[in-house]
C-alpha cells in the first residue's frame, strides 16, 4: 500500500509518490458499490474527492499554520461523508500521513487518536449494524497507524539524510581548505628561496655588467641553472597536486559511498607502489566505486591491496550487489586499458546474485619496469583520467 503523506522535505522530487497515493481514493468508492445506493450518493462521492483534490495539493505547499487547518479541512471530509455509507475513513488515512509528515510526534499522536476516535464514534452511531461498522473502524485505524508509521520513519530517514549531506559538504569543504593551505605551503616553501636567489644573481649580474662580462655571464647562467630547477619543481608539485594516491581515493569513496548508504571496509597493505602505477590503481578504485553506485545495488564494499607471494600486488574491490556483468562497458575497458599500460591485469568475477568481485594484479616486473620509469608531470599526463565522484553520493 502506497502512503498517503511522503514527508515534506522531498515534496518537491516527489510528483509519483504523489499520484500513486492518490490512487488509493479508490477506497472511498467501494462502499458505494456494495449495496444499491442512490445517484446523489455517488455524486457526493465524486464531489467529495473533487474537494480532497486541491487542500491536498495546497497541503505540500504551503507554512505550517495552513498546513494544521488543511489536515482538519481533509479529516473533516471524512466525518462528513460517513454517515453516507462513503469511505470517509479514506480520507482520516490521508489526513494521518498528512499529520505524520509535518507535526512533532507526541502532537501528531494526539490528533491523530483524536480524528480516529471521532471517526469511530460518528461510523458507529450512524451506520446501520449490518454493516459491521465497528470491523470497518478498526482496518480504517490500522491502516492508518502503519501509514502514520511509515510516514514518520520517510520523515525521519530524509532527516538523516539531509544532515548526511551537510556533513559531507562540510567535510569537503575542509578538505579543500586544508588542500589550499598545503599547496600554498608548498609553493611558497618551493618558489620562496628560489626565486629570492633568482632576483639577488640578476643585480649582482646588471651590477657586474660593466666591470666583468666574464662574471656577469656566469650569473646569468646561475639564474638560468636555477630557474630551470625551480621549472622542475614546479611540473612535479603540479603533478603532485592532480594525482591522487588511493588513500585520497578510499576518502573520497568513503563519502560517495555513505551518501548511497553502503558501508566500505578496506585494508592497505603497507607496499611501496611506484607512483605511476598508484595513480592507475587509484583511477580504477575510482571506476569501481562508481559502478557500484551507478548498478550493484549493494550495501557492503570491501577494498584490500595485498602483496602476492611472487612480489606483485593486488588490489581487490568486491561488493554484495546483484552481479552478473556480462560485458564491458566503456568504464571496465578504460580501466583494463590503463592496467595494461603498467603491465597489469583485471579479472572479474560477477556471478549473478553474488556480487562483483574486480581484481587488479601488477607483477613484481611489472613493478620493476615502472619504477624505472621517470615520474609523471604535469606535462606528460594521461589526460584519460575520468570525473571525479559526486554526491550523492555513507
Amino acid at each position: 500500500m502506497r502512503m498517503p503523506g511522503p514527508p515534506l522535505d522531498t515534496q518537491d522530487n516527489l510528483l509519483g509518490w504523489h499520484l500513486a497515493s492518490l490512487l488509493y481514493l479508490s477506497f472511498v468508492f467501494i462502499p458505494v458499490f456494495q449495496w444499491p445506493a442512490p445517484w446523489w450518493i455517488f455524486a457526493m462521492a465524486i464531489g467529495s474527492v473533487i474537494v480532497f483534490l486541491p487542500l491536498y495539493w495546497a497541503f505540500y505547499r504551503g507554512g505550517a499554520t495552513l498546513r494544521l487547518w488543511l489536515v482538519l479541512a481533509v479529516a473533516g471530509i471524512g466525518l462528513v461523508t460517513v454517515p453516507f455509507g462513503i469511505g470517509g475513513g479514506t480520507y482520516l488515512i490521508f489526513a494521518a500521513g498528512m499529520i505524520a509528515s509535518f507535526l512533532p510526534l507526541g502532537r501528531g499522536i494526539v490528533l491523530t487518536a483524536a480524528l480516529f476516535a471521532l471517526f469511530g464514534v460518528e461510523s458507529i452511531a450512524t451506520l446501520p449494524p449490518e454493516g459491521s461498522p465497528l470491523f470497518g473502524v478498526l482496518i480504517q485505524v490500522l491502516v492508518g497507524a502503519i501509514v502514520f508509521t511509515g510516514v514518520l520513519a520517510a520523515r525521519s530517514r530524509e532527516r538523516r539524510n539531509a544532515e548526511l549531506r551537510l556533513t559531507q559538504e562540510e567535510v569537503r569543504r575542509l578538505a579543500s581548505l586544508a588542500e589550499r593551505e598545503r599547496i600554498g605551503r608548498d609553493l611558497h616553501d618551493l618558489l620562496g628561496h628560489t626565486l629570492s636567489v633568482v632576483v639577488l644573481k640578476s643585480q649582482l649580474a646588471a651590477r657586474l655588467l660593466e666591470h666583468d662580462k666574464k662574471a656577469a655571464q656566469d650569473q646569468i647562467s646561475e639564474v638560468e641553472r636555477v630557474a630551470r630547477e625551480a621549472l622542475t619543481q614546479v611540473r612535479e608539485a603540479v603533478a603532485g597536486i592532480r594525482a591522487n594516491g588511493l588513500q585520497a581515493e578510499l576518502a573520497a569513496a568513503r563519502l560517495a559511498l555513505l551518501g548511497g548508504e553502503i558501508s566500505l571496509d578496506h585494508k592497505l597493505a603497507p607496499v611501496d607502489i611506484p607512483a605511476n602505477v598508484e595513480a592507475v590503481l587509484a583511477l580504477a578504485l575510482r571506476e569501481s566505486v562508481t559502478n557500484v553506485l551507478r548498478h550493484a545495488r549493494a550495501r557492503r564494499v570491501e577494498v584490500e591491496l595485498t602483496q602476492d607471494a611472487r612480489g606483485g600486488i593486488v588490489l581487490i574491490v568486491a561488493d554484495d550487489g546483484r552481479g552478473g556483468v556480462s560485458g564491458e562497458g566503456h568504464g571496465l575497458t578504460g580501466m583494463r586499458e590503463r592496467l595494461r599500460s603498467v603491465g597489469g591485469v583485471l579479472e572479474i568475477e560477477s556471478p549473478n546474485g553474488a556480487g562483483t568481485r574486480l581484481s587488479l594484479l601488477v607483477s613484481r616486473e611489472a613493478l620493476a619496469a615502472a619504477r624505472r620509469l621517470p615520474a609523471p608531470t604535469a606535462a606528460t599526463g594521461t589526460g584519460r583520467e575520468p570525473a571525479l565522484l559526486e554526491r550523492g553520493t555513507a
